[in-house]
């Protein structure tokens, strides 16, 4: 599933690590999802939907 979690956590001035710890998991998961390796869950998706403040569409596309 293609995204803009990098680009939107660097427009924050966020490392993995300060992201991760904002959604509550690790560092190696931000990297996943960012390199497309992995699908966040559905509630994961959501959370990131809400801390950049955008609709998860804005964020995942598929």
């Amino acid at each position: 599933m293609k995204n803009s979690l990098k680009e939107l956590r660097q427009r924050h001035g966020w490392s993995q690590a300060e992201l991760a710890e904002r959604l509550q998991v690790s560092r190696q998961t931000v990297n996943a999802i960012e390199t497309e390796k992995y699908d966040p869950s559905l509630p994961l998706a959501f959370k990131v939907a809400k801390l950049f403040r955008v609709g998860i569409e804005d964020v995942f596309k598929p």
